[in-house]
């Protein structure tokens, strides 16, 4: 009893001590993240910054980095290679968790983090040659001296901070999922700028059409899939003259779609991954000088996708906001020019149909023989059990994603089908940036363009000059018209990409008659464009509300331009409202439901967030456009038709073989559809938010949320009262929306405004972790502090630091 009374505390403390320093399931160590020393109590920040000297091993010079207060870097070096490391030293200080999630996001590596459960997501990534994909970009990028320094630099920037950050400093998602930081590479900066290219280029149609053009035929491709928009406002201005001379266009082959049946749609990024952008020339501002404005459409998330930051040495003097884990400034301005970028959605992802040989996948048929297939070895690293091997086929095209062999996240690639993909081949995107940031004239703008191949990019530009221009900018394959729209046969040579679009070919135009361009998404080109792009684009919505303000557009200044940022004109009830609220039967609704009928009648059609028109024409809009095609097209692996036809077909009249209901045996016609839409919008309602209308308020309803990216509610903005939605202006969704608002107003002295959701902090410990979410969702902007020198006397200085060796 004696050794027993001795050796139990013992024990009991040795168990104790082992359980908190286990995970405990998917959880921390509770020992170590409830340390008072080195757990997540050190995550806490007052907010103060003060003047530091930093030694960094690396710098050839003195670095000045002045901090404002928003908590924005000015970094001053002497040459290229500190400012970059500086850049990567700053942005892994503030912003490493991310830079490294989004890292291990994209090669597929979250099993390391969190287990057998993110598997599935993991096999895709590898299977989509996310890696891969990088690897070719890294090796490009590498091969280039202007890249080289600044990748090197830049990384070992990151690596000076890591060699510096004991383990209480750890950012708290390091605690949380109880992992340590890894050494930064060059590689891990492709794979960021891959991550990005798939979000915004990594979409295709190719399935769900093939589907419909099998059980609909032809005429259902050209009266719903036809990529006419409903109204004709393209980004290059119709009737512009281009100024080259055409390459033949490949004709198109016989029997030139896959005759391999496929059930079911391929995922994708989120389709509203668009933007704004536009520049007014000197003849429609204050100024006399041009005003160029930007707003990119992406998840909102925490942290911000964006890092804001002034970058300087002889070379540069540029502001706008950067992506962590990248160097250079990626939308901008400096003291000659400005610039912001939209997506172009191009077909640049198309899926061939490979034969194989036999089950061994050693070969494929191919131009009437047999080639060899590449086998790449995916080891999956997975926390807690041993890793998991997975064999990736690759024929000439690229990977063949889904083999029916193993479960991916989303289990309804084509089975048998090869991914080629620009996002696959050897680009060098960085160097556009790069130039960009130095660049002077509209010379040096087109040079710097010359260089981005993929994502395809609206680009719109101003510079003190006077001069605006917008190109719709990338590396295009040489097709036939809407090749690729359909799956393809990857045995037939003449089903290739043909060559590609001559750069100087690219859809542009400079200092157009209209004195303004601009692009929300929306039809590139009239009909005189030689070649062939894309077919599917965002219905002109928001980029005939631009147009419509800035043609009308006199003596504008930045105020009218951060208006226009946050107009919240819903175009689709601009169009359409009048005519739907006249195929309602007024003698067959009841009070509660004339009441919502007269509100829509006197609505201005503005989604204000404290209104309720907006939520009720939404759901109204919802329950029409499935009504008119679910019936069909609401089958497993087909979709429906954009936006732009439903307009057409609802205010024209149009498609009534699609309007009937083919499950039912009367003839539906379109005012009884959009009559009994209504009711049902209604009491659904009522149902979902109760008779009380004040519970419909659009901000209320909508919910914008800005999620942290583990998806901790915590460390997550919820309920965030917004205006706006997709297809409007300020198109601010749920969980979408401008992810940085940015204007610039070009002369003697630049002056800039931009807000992003989120905060420059990446620690939901600071007060900089959202403190810019509240003015953002208002739509007001912050002044951008822009400083000529790292002495330069200005209030809204907080700190200087000095980095040296």
């Amino acid at each position: 009893m004696h050794w027993l009374r001795l050796f139990l505390p013992l024990a009991i403390s040795l168990l104790f001590v082992y359980a908190m320093n286990s995970r405990i399931g998917a959880l921390p160590p509770p020992g170590k993240f409830f340390s008072p020393f080195t757990g997540f109590w050190q995550n806490n920040e007052s907010g103060v910054v003060t003047a530091e000297e930093i030694n960094i091993t690396g710098l050839t010079g003195i670095v000045k980095v002045v901090m404002d207060k928003n908590l924005v870097p000015h970094i001053f070096a002497d040459n290229n290679h500190d400012l970059y490391l500086a850049q990567g030293y700053i942005h892994a200080k503030y912003r490493l968790w991310q830079m490294e999630f989004q890292t291990h996001a994209a090669a597929g590596r979250i099993s390391e983090l969190i287990g057998e459960r993110a598997l599935p997501y993991d096999r895709q990534q590898r299977r989509f040659g996310m890696a891969f994909a990088a690897e070719c970009a890294e090796e490009a990028m590498m091969a280039d001296p202007m890249m080289k320094e600044a990748l090197l630099a830049y990384t070992a920037g990151v690596n000076a901070y890591l060699a510096q950050l004991k383990t209480a400093q750890l950012p708290v998602e390091y605690k949380l999922l109880d992992y340590q930081p890894e050494p930064w590479t060059t590689l891990k900066c492709a794979l960021l700028l891959k991550y990005m290219t798939y979000e915004l280029a990594g979409r295709s149609s190719d399935l769900p059409l093939t589907n419909i053009l099998k059980t609909y035929g032809q005429s259902a491709i050209d009266s719903l899939f036809s990529g006419t928009p409903y109204v004709v406002d393209p980004i290059i201005p119709a009737g512009t003259v281009w100024d080259f001379t055409p390459l033949p266009v490949p004709a198109q082959p016989a029997g030139w779609i896959s005759e391999v049946p496929v059930p079911e749609d391929q995922p994708a990024p989120h389709p509203d991954n668009g933007s704004n952008n536009w520049a007014v020339n000197g003849s429609k501002t204050a100024s006399g000088f041009p005003i160029l404005c930007g707003d990119p459409h992406l998840g909102l998330n925490l942290p911000s996708y964006w890092y804001q930051m002034q970058l300087v040495n002889k070379e540069c003097n540029v502001s706008g906001v950067s992506l962590p884990g990248v160097p250079t400034i990626i939308i901008g301005f400096n003291e000659k020019i400005a610039w912001s970028e939209t997506n172009v959605d191009a077909d640049v992802l198309d899926w061939y149909q490979v034969k194989f040989r036999d089950n061994r996948f050693d070969e494929y048929f191919y131009d009437n023989q047999w080639k060899k297939t590449t086998k790449r070895i995916e080891v999956i690293k997975v926390r807690g059990t041993d890793a998991v091997m997975d064999t990736v086929i690759y024929t000439h095209h690229g990977p063949v994603v889904a083999q029916g062999d193993k479960e991916l996240m989303d289990d309804d690639f084509p089975k048998g089908f090869a991914m080629r993909w620009l996002g696959h081949d050897p680009s060098v995107e960085l160097k556009s940036f790069l130039l960009l940031n130095r660049a002077g004239d509209y010379k040096n703008f087109v040079e710097a363009m010359s260089y981005f191949s993929c994502p395809a990019q609206n680009f719109a530009y101003a510079d003190v000059e006077n001069n605006i221009a917008i190109w719709v900018n990338g590396k295009f394959p040489l097709k036939w018209k809407e090749q690729g729209k359909f799956l393809l046969d990857g045995s037939k040579p003449e089903h290739e990409w043909q060559g590609w679009i001559p750069h100087g070919h690219d859809p542009h135009v400079l200092n157009p008659a209209r004195a303004f361009v601009s692009s929300a998404n929306q039809l590139s080109t009239d009909t005189t464009y030689p070649y062939y792009i894309n077919w599917s684009m965002d219905a002109p919505r928001r980029g005939h509300r631009i147009n419509q303000v800035l043609e009308a557009g006199t003596q504008l200044t930045a105020k009218e331009m951060i208006a226009l940022q946050f107009d919240n004109k819903n175009m689709t009830a601009d169009y359409l409202l009048a005519d739907m609220i006249k195929a309602v039967n007024e003698s067959a609704l009841n009070p509660s439901q004339l009441q919502q009928l007269q509100s829509l009648k006197n609505w201005n059609r503005m989604a204000e967030a404290g209104g309720t028109e907006q939520t009720v024409f939404e759901a109204w809009w919802k329950k029409l456009n499935n009504a008119i095609w679910d019936d069909e097209l609401g089958k497993e692996g087909l979709q429906y038709p954009d936006a732009d036809i439903t307009l057409t077909t609802v205010k024209f009249n149009r498609n009534k073989s699609w309007i009937d209901n083919k499950n039912t045996p009367a003839t539906e016609e379109l005012p009884a559809l959009i009559h009994q839409s209504f009711i049902e919008a209604i009491t659904d309602m009522e149902a979902q938010y109760g008779a009380d209308v004040t519970n419909w308020q659009w901000a209320a309803v909508k919910n914008t949320h800005i999620n942290h990216l583990l998806r901790i509610p915590a460390l997550s903005r919820n309920h965030v009262s917004t205006s706006g939605n997709q297809g409007i202006v300020n198109a601010t969704g749920g969980g979408h929306g401008p992810s940085w608002r940015m204007i610039v107003e070009l002369g003697k002295q630049v002056k800039a405004y931009g807000i992003y959701p989120g905060g420059q902090s990446g620690n939901p410990g600071s007060p900089f972790y959202d403190n810019m979410i509240d003015p953002w969702s208002k739509g007001l902007q912050n002044e951008l502090l822009i400083l000529q020198d790292a002495n330069e006397k200005n209030a809204a200085v907080i700190a200087t630091w000095t980095l040296k060796n």
